[in-house]
């Protein structure tokens, strides 16, 4: 099933609009010596740029689309408003058909720096902030470990001490605290037993 065709107010106005003006540029034009197709042409060149710097300003609103912009509309609206009465067609002034002749060579170079200047801020790709230094400029430390404590030594081997022997120092000890009132030493109960100084040694300990 189709669709009842429905009309568009607001794009009915733009074309009624599009077409006055497009015939007000092409008569100023042709008025200022553009005959034949040069003076079609004229009204295409000048919406045409109002549209790309308008498609630019959508995404990029940098000075100079604004300014393209604003030379586009000055030419457009100028032409308009020249066509009202308020310039004799039949005798226009040097000055403007110096204007005429000149805006093909602006209106190029204004379309060439639209469509080639750098990429728009929106497109580009985002640079990381670089990272905040740490307040604290404290150098980190490594925890203090205790050290390992050392392994023990092996004891020293002990000699086999025959019982009689340690009856007889103990003997020889009790006779030497009664005489001197000391105990006996090893290096004394050595001498006394006439034993080597490890066996002397092993005895005293096991007297103490």
């Amino acid at each position: 099933m189709s669709r009842p065709l429905r009309i568009d107010a607001v794009l009915v106005q733009a074309v009624i609009a599009g077409a006055l003006s497009f015939a007000h540029l092409h008569d100023l034009a042709e008025a200022a010596g553009q005959t034949g197709w040069k003076a079609w042409a004229y009204p295409v060149s000048v919406d045409l740029l109002l549209v790309a710097v308008w498609r630019r300003l959508r995404t990029e609103r940098s000075r100079m689309a604004w300014f393209w912009f604003l030379v586009a509309l000055v030419a457009s609206l100028g032409a308009n408003i020249a066509t009202a009465g308020l310039l004799d067609l039949d005798h226009v002034p040097a000055w403007l058909r110096i204007l005429v002749a000149g805006w093909p060579a602006l209106a190029f170079l204004g379309g060439t720096l639209l469509a080639h200047s750098p990429t728009p801020v929106g497109d580009r790709v985002p640079v990381p902030p670089a990272q905040a230094p740490d307040p604290d400029p404290t150098p980190e430390r490594d925890p203090i470990t205790a050290p390992e404590p050392a392994p023990a030594l092996p004891e020293a081997f002990a000699p086999a001490v025959p019982p009689a022997l340690i009856d007889h120092a103990r003997k020889v000890a009790t006779e030497h605290r009664t005489r001197t009132g000391t105990d006996i030493d090893t290096a004394t109960l050595r001498a006394r037993l006439g034993i080597p100084e490890d066996l002397a040694g092993a005895i005293a300990a096991q007297l103490a």
